[in-house]
């Protein structure tokens, strides 16, 4: 009984490690999702992260593939996720292969309620363009609500 409840451990730890090591080396793109714009939600920031590039800030409404779709507008095709890596691959030759999705609650909790309107006085206000105002937006990061987010189904995570 204890060798086969350490056999069941063992595969769990080297599926665990592999899964680590995937993410490690793996383009994430990350998606801030706007739920308040209507009925279908539109995606008004992005970003590319890896291991050895870090974060790297993208305008979705300047990300298409070859059939026109914006990262921007994602939500009104039939396959957004897959839309999404066509997109990274058209615009930009990267391949993402795992997909965050945060919705406005989370990043509410994460960068704090005046996110929005920090990014956009930063860009429209003062001219900085979307990438620079993201980056100078992002002064505090509070990662404790991270776990309960996704928990909550605010922070979605998925390999694409």
């Amino acid at each position: 009984m204890a060798s086969s409840a350490r056999k069941i451990i063992g595969i769990f730890a080297i599926i665990i490690v592999f899964l680590l090591v995937f993410t490690a080396f793996s383009n994430v793109l990350i998606l801030a999702q706007d739920d308040t714009e209507g009925n279908i939600p539109g995606v008004d920031m992005a970003a590319l992260w890896s291991l050895h590039g870090g974060f790297t800030w993208i305008y979705p409404g300047s990300s298409h593939n070859a059939n026109g779709h914006t990262l921007h507008n994602i939500y009104m095709t039939d396959n957004p996720y897959q839309d999404a890596k066509e997109i990274m691959q058209y615009t930009y030759g990267i391949n993402p292969h795992i997909l965050v999705i945060i919705n406005d609650k989370a990043a509410a909790h994460i960068f704090g309620d005046d996110i929005l309107d920090t990014i956009r006085q930063h860009d429209w206000g003062e001219g900085h363009s979307r990438g620079d105002a993201v980056a100078m937006s992002i002064t505090q990061v509070n990662l404790l609500p991270v776990i309960p987010d996704i928990l909550m189904g605010n922070i979605k995570i998925m390999i694409i």
